[in-house]
């Protein structure tokens, strides 16, 4: 059965308007733009009739209209994923966007995602106590009933920080946290999770502190699909931060309600392959559910490479519960990146991205996915790691390469870059620098992560004179949104909202699961049937 292309033209069909009056044949749509915005229409079953030799699509019972021959129908779809993801979030979509660190995923970003039924997680990851209070406080005005979520990033070198955020979450009652760069789960983790347990009055346990765990691997995967470990619990209760009854029922539930899968990202990733990665995911989850029998099976849902509803609709299909979005988002209006990021952003192609040496963990040899395109960021970098990797201190670099750094990298000389290192470090992390007195190549990695860490910060900020300088955290999925959204409305940053970018995403997923439904059944259509391109609201 083919939809002709003739009728692309409308040569040799039936047009609607051919029917007027009561004929309940007026119901059916025969020419392209009816046909179109009939499968559109997401919240209508859609029956593909024939009629006098020609194919059409109604929202009516073909049984109602007579003479028409009925072929194939497909219901009515307005969500795809996991239910009980809207439900546990209160969201209205199985769409999420994740944090981005440094708060680029802003409180803008988190505010309007939110109003519109989104969950979203504030990027608070590098930031200091004051700026995060001040975002939960505004969020919450915002947003009183929600949904937002707010990130908490794993900081493998400075535990205290990482408790310190712990209880600002607890202390202002932040009930759902983006558990990130977690190699193994924390006492400070597992005290968020056990210090919201209750008992409800049904004996049902009650989890009030929600965590959605993003990971790569299969080993963390298992932690967080398992209760905490008793012996930090143990250790939690004896320090009276948990009760005992809290302690009892962290080993009865997992330590995450939702496992976010990060494929190929922007920012820290493996580079997995996503079709390799989630079934692997799932399997795992099944096997311990098998195993602890859980009321709510945790929901494993998909980052990395979700920009277009053909990848949305991908991750779901293969059993995802819901999809996160990262990239795209910092190329939007809301995400607190300068514009100049944005564009270089938006005008980005899939192969614009590589892989440069990471900040907080330069010395171990750690990377992150970067924009390469109009930025010298990812070359310096790694350049920068060479000579750490090469030399034992400062003073060892050739006098002609450290005259070269100080020209061309840090634009001051090193003894500065020093200077400011030592009082950020007197300030926030004086153990670091009694370290680094006695340990000449932990200073010099310190002096390079002077420029690693304010790179992100100057592309955030608009700093003018440092463009060539922006680290921009990037993943291929940027370059396949904008080729999706050429030519749209979208296409131009100054026009991407968050709240577009989600709805069109998940609308589109969904109309393409409806045309390959009609596919399956054996239709054939002309390739612009099957196309979906955001239209600007009304």
């Amino acid at each position: 059965m083919t939809i002709s292309s003739a009728l692309e033209k409308n040569e040799n069909c039936v047009s609607t308007a051919a029917f007027s009056g009561s004929n309940p044949l007026a119901a059916i749509a025969f020419d392209a733009a009816g046909i179109k915005a009939k499968l559109l229409n997401l919240e209508e079953p859609c029956h593909v009739v024939r009629f006098a030799n020609q194919l059409g699509v109604t929202h009516t019972d073909p049984l109602r209209l007579g003479t028409v021959e009925p072929l194939m129908t497909v219901p009515p779809l307005q969500q795809l994923g996991d239910p009980s993801f809207l439900a546990w979030h209160g969201v209205k979509m199985a769409y999420a966007a994740g944090a981005m660190a440094g708060g680029i995923a802003s409180e803008d970003l988190v505010i309007a995602l939110g109003k519109a039924g989104i969950l979203s997680s504030f990027g608070s990851g590098g930031l200091g106590r004051d700026l995060i209070t001040a975002a939960i406080h505004r969020i919450q005005d915002a947003l009183p009933q929600g949904p937002y979520a707010f990130n908490l990033l794993h900081s493998p070198n400075d535990a205290a920080m990482e408790r310190n955020t712990v209880e600002l979450y607890l202390k202002h009652h932040i009930r759902t946290v983006e558990a990130s760069a977690f190699i193994n789960l924390t006492p400070s983790l597992v005290y968020y999770r056990a210090a919201g347990l209750q008992l409800s009055p049904n004996q049902h346990i009650n989890i009030q502190n929600k965590i959605i765990a993003k990971l790569s691997r299969r080993e963390v995967a298992t932690q967080f699909l398992q209760p905490a470990p008793a012996t930090i619990l143990k250790t939690l209760a004896i320090q009276g931060l948990i009760s005992e009854q809290q302690a009892q029922l962290a080993a009865q539930v997992p330590m995450a309600d939702d496992i976010t899968v990060e494929a190929d990202s922007g920012g820290h990733t493996d580079n997995r392959p996503l079709v390799c990665l989630l079934p692997a995911i799932l399997a795992l989850r099944d096997e311990i559910q098998t195993q602890y029998s859980y009321r709510t099976p945790v929901r494993i849902g998909v980052a990395g490479g979700i920009s277009t509803p053909q990848s949305a609709l991908a991750a779901l299909m293969m059993g995802a519960a819901y999809v996160v979005t990262g990239s795209v988002n910092q190329s939007c209006l809301e995400a607190a990146a300068s514009p100049h990021t944005k564009r270089l952003l938006a005008e980005a192609e899939m192969h614009d991205v590589i892989m440069a040496p990471a900040a907080d963990m330069f010395e171990m040899g750690v990377k992150l996915q970067v924009l390469k395109k109009g930025t010298l960021f990812p070359l310096r970098a790694q350049k920068l790691f060479d000579l750490y990797k090469t030399h034992n201190a400062i003073e060892d670099i050739p006098q002609v390469e450290r005259h070269r750094l100080e020209q061309q990298i840090f634009r001051r000389p090193l003894d500065e870059v020093w200077q400011e290192t030592q009082a950020y470090l007197v300030a926030h992390k004086p153990e670091k620098l009694a370290k680094a007195a006695n340990n000449p190549k932990l200073k010099m990695a310190l002096i390079f992560r002077w420029y690693l860490g304010l790179s992100s910060r100057w592309s955030k900020t608009g700093e003018c004179d440092r463009i060539a300088d922006y680290q921009i955290w990037c993943g291929p999925a940027m370059g396949a949104f904008n080729n999706w959204v050429k030519g749209t409305y979208l296409e131009a940053p100054d026009q991407r909202r968050v709240v577009d970018v989600a709805i069109h995403m998940m609308r589109g997923a969904a109309f393409l699961y409806r045309v390959n439904a009609l596919k399956l059944q054996g239709l054939n259509m002309p390739a612009h049937y099957g196309q979906y391109r955001p239209i600007p609201p009304e």
